[in-house]
C-alpha cells in the first residue's frame, strides 16, 4: 500500500449480530476511516478510529446544499476462509465521475481502495461466513465547511464504514413486484443520474412509497422528458429479455452506470448471448409481453446482485413475466456472480481483489 493509515483500536467492541437473523445496513462495526480535506493540504489525516458519531457544525453545508456522493461495494469470506472485493477500482472510478460532477476534490489515484482495504482487514471479524451473507463497505465524502452560501465547499470529510448484511430481499431469489412510475421522474440528461449521490434516492422516496401502498416492491422509472423509455428498476439497472435477446437501457447520462451491470453483460456475452443497450419503449414492452415474446426481467445491483421480475404494473395492464418464476438466465447470472464473489467459481476476468 501507498498509504499507511493509523489504528485506533475501540476499547468497546460491540456484540456481533446474529448471522442467522441479519438484515440489511442496520448493524455497524467496530471502526471506520476518516479523512480529512481543506485547500491548504488537500485530503490528509486518514486513519482507522473507533465508530462513533461524527460533529458536525448545523451550518454544514452538507445539510443546506447536499453536497455529497457515496458508493456500495461488498467484502466477502471464502470457504477456505479468504477475504475478497470484487472489482473496487470501478467503484474508485465512478466515485472520481461523481465528485467532478458535484464539485468535491477527488481523491488521489488508489486512495479509495487501500483505505477500504485497510478497514476491511482490521474488521475481519465481522464479516459473516453464512450462505448469501457479505460486509457491505459504504464510502462516501461530505461538504463539512460551515457555510450558508450556493457554492462548493472548501472543506470535506471522506468516510468509511462497514455493515455485516444479510440479503438485501428478505424473501431472498423470488421473483418481485414492479410498478411502473409515469408520474414522477429521477433524472434528465443533464442531471445527475449518472453519478450516485444522495439526491438521486431521495426524489425517488415519494414513487417508492406511492409503490409500496399499492402492494409493489419497487418502481420501474421512464425516462424524464416523454415518460416512455424504461430505464431503472428502483435503485438498480433493468434488463428485459425479449425473443431472445437482451435489452438494457443505454449510458445516456440518465441512469446509473452500474458495476454489477457491466459485469452481467460482460458473463452475457461471453456465453454468446445477444445483449442490447438501446432505448425501450413501455408500449414495445408491453406488446412483446401481450405476444409472448417477453421471458425474463430482471434487475442488477450490488446489494442484491440479481433480483428477477415477475410482475410490471403499468397503468390498468398487468404484465406477469415467466408465471412469476425466476428465468434461466435470472438464475444462471445470479450463481455465476455470486460463485466468483465466494470464490466458488474460478475468476476469468480478473475482477477480484484479495485481502492479504
Amino acid at each position: 500500500m501507498r498509504h499507511e493509515f493509523p489504528v485506533t483500536k475501540t476499547t468497546m467492541p460491540k456484540d456481533k449480530p446474529d448471522t442467522d437473523t441479519l438484515a440489511f445496513g442496520n448493524r455497524f462495526t467496530d471502526h471506520m476511516f476518516l479523512m480529512d480535506y481543506n485547500q491548504e493540504r488537500g485530503w490528509h489525516n486518514g486513519r482507522i478510529v473507533p465508530y462513533a458519531p461524527i460533529c458536525l457544525d448545523p451550518a454544514a453545508s452538507v445539510f443546506h446544499y447536499a453536497q455529497e456522493m457515496f458508493e456500495g461495494l461488498k467484502a466477502y469470506k471464502t470457504s477456505s476462509g479468504n477475504v475478497q472485493l470484487f472489482r473496487p477500482e470501478k467503484n474508485e472510478e465512478r466515485a472520481k465521475r461523481t465528485c467532478e460532477r458535484i464539485c468535491i476534490p477527488t481523491l488521489p489515484d488508489g486512495l479509495m481502495v487501500e483505505a477500504v482495504k485497510a478497514l476491511v482487514d482490521v474488521e475481519r471479524d465481522w464479516i459473516p461466513d453464512k450462505p448469501n451473507t457479505s460486509l457491505y463497505i459504504r464510502p462516501f465524502i461530505i461538504a463539512t465547511e460551515p457555510f450558508l452560501g450556493v457554492r462548493d465547499a472548501y472543506n470535506y470529510m471522506f468516510i468509511v464504514i462497514l455493515s455485516p448484511v444479510g440479503p438485501y430481499y428478505k424473501e431472498g431469489l423470488l421473483p418481485t413486484r414492479i410498478y411502473v412510475e409515469d408520474e414522477y421522474v429521477r433524472s434528465v440528461k443533464g442531471g445527475t443520474g449518472e453519478v450516485k449521490i444522495g439526491g438521486n434516492y431521495a426524489v425517488g422516496l415519494r414513487s417508492e412509497k406511492k409503490a409500496h401502498e399499492k402492494g409493489y416492491a419497487q418502481v420501474l422509472w421512464l425516462d424524464g422528458i416523454e415518460r416512455r423509455f424504461v430505464e431503472e428498476i428502483g435503485t438498480s439497472n433493468a434488463f428485459f429479455v425479449i425473443d431472445g435477446e437482451v435489452v438494457t437501457a443505454p449510458l445516456t447520462g440518465t441512469i446509473l452506470p452500474g458495476i454489477t451491470r457491466d459485469s452481467v453483460m460482460t458473463l452475457l456475452r461471453s456465453w454468446g448471448v445477444n445483449v442490447s443497450e438501446r432505448r425501450l419503449s413501455i408500449e414495445d414492452l408491453y406488446e412483446a409481453h401481450r405476444e409472448g415474446r417477453l421471458s425474463e426481467v430482471f434487475a442488477s445491483g450490488t446489494a442484491a446482485v440479481i433480483s428477477p421480475v415477475g410482475e410490471l404494473c403499468w397503468g390498468d395492464k398487468q404484465m406477469i413475466i415467466n408465471e412469476k418464476r425466476i428465468g434461466t438466465l435470472s438464475q444462471k447470472l445470479y450463481d455465476e456472480l455470486t460463485g466468483i464473489q465466494y470464490g466458488r467459481i474460478e475468476d476469468r476476468f480478473g475482477w477480484i481483489t484479495e485481502i492479504e
